[in-house]
């Protein structure tokens, strides 16, 4: 990646931080300082089962997916995208090892900062914390979201609604991440494509 990417992404990162609320520029230089860049290959573990969560992140490029294993089966919880914040939320909250993965489905770059540096930079400045506490409700309902939609809508209204706010994921992800995502095997999820004539 050259310098001018680099810094294209951390301007990416000071808007969507902006985005949440205002901020004071010496505050948000500060901030921004204490990013790491993290930069994975297709398939690379950003956090593994028996990590200790300590890192809030952002997606500068590419895609995570948020997910765990029973019986040997990838259940897949979320798909972090381009500008987006993310971490494995309940386990960063707790101060505990994570029970998940969050692992690349193509090169990705992310922006890592520290529990301690955020929590440091909420103690100097109100509207970093408010920022925090947005950014995590934000994760946080992410979560809620897709529950909420697993136990209310179909399996056909499911894909449709995913197919509708999401298009990119399907030229993005393998199908049978897509498949677990949507609480489908990858055969029902081919028939449902078909049905619909989304070959």
């Amino acid at each position: 990646m050259n310098t001018t990417a680099k810094v294209d992404f951390l301007q990416n990162l000071k808007n969507k931080i902006l985005s949440y609320n205002k901020v004071d520029e010496e505050h948000l230089d500060y901030w921004l300082k204490v990013y790491r860049r993290i930069e994975l290959k297709k398939g690379e573990a950003l956090v593994s089962p028996g990590q200790l969560v300590d890192h809030f992140y952002y997606v500068a490029q590419g895609c995570i997916y948020y997910y765990k294993l029973e019986d040997g089966e990838q259940k897949v919880l979320e798909f972090y995208t381009d500008d987006v914040f993310f971490t494995d939320l309940p386990a960063y909250v707790r101060g505990t090892a994570s029970n998940y993965y969050l692992k690349a489905s193509e090169a990705t770059i992310v922006y890592a900062i520290k529990k301690s540096d955020a929590e440091d930079s909420f103690s100097k400045s109100h509207q970093l914390e408010r920022f925090g506490r947005l950014s995590m409700q934000e994760a946080f309902m992410k979560i809620f979201t897709r529950v909420e939609r697993l136990s209310s809508r179909s399996n056909e209204e499911r894909y449709l609604r995913l197919l509708e706010k999401r298009p990119d994921l399907f030229q993005r992800v393998p199908q049978y991440l897509i498949a677990s995502y949507l609480g489908l095997t990858p055969v029902g999820l081919s028939k449902i494509r078909k049905r619909l004539g989304k070959n």
